[in-house]
């Protein structure tokens, strides 16, 4: 066992089976003690208090927990919060805000991309990659696109919609 291992085990030990992670979430070292079996997804939404990033299935099936981890989407709920010390982690938080929306979230009250709501942040953490990633042209590019991502609302056709407006805009 290698000291870093052994070292990280008697940390845990010593904490009540706690281990104090220090997480990069928006810009913003977060220093907390989490059980490390803690997914990415309950540690964003229990330990941080950022709870835009919403649990939908928990078994990486709907695209709702959607972050970028170091520029890539990555769905939270498949992801050990402590494997990602030092890693840069952006949610929908760090997206925009009310005042300065992204032109997705912009996008997205304009072409009425959402019904419930509940899967918009994915929605839009997977669009946020799509922008920078290949991607097709056409609207079924982007379905295919976003295709792990799911709507139980069925507002495909506007999400598709908003996506298409900002990538003509750009």
């Amino acid at each position: 066992m290698s000291d870093l291992t052994s070292n990280s085990f008697s940390a845990v030990e010593q904490n009540n089976g706690r281990l104090t992670v220090v997480l990069s979430v928006n810009g913003e070292s977060r220093a907390i003690q989490i059980d490390p079996r803690t997914t990415l997804l309950d540690c964003l939404r229990d330990a941080l208090q950022l709870t835009g990033t919403k649990k939908g299935c928990d078994h990486g099936q709907c695209g709702a927990c959607t972050v970028h981890i170091n520029g890539r989407r990555q769905n939270a709920c498949l992801a050990l919060a402590a494997a990602h010390e030092g890693d840069d982690i952006l949610t929908i938080e760090g997206v925009g805000t009310p005042e300065h929306l992204h032109p997705l979230q912009a996008a997205f009250l304009a072409k009425d991309a959402y019904q419930c709501g509940y899967c918009t942040s994915g929605q839009i953490m997977s669009a946020l990659a799509l922008l920078t990633e290949p991607c097709g042209p056409a609207d079924d590019d982007v379905r295919e696109y976003m295709s792990g991502n799911l709507c139980r609302c069925g507002a495909y056709a506007n999400i598709v919609a908003a996506i298409q407006h900002v990538r003509r805009e750009s």
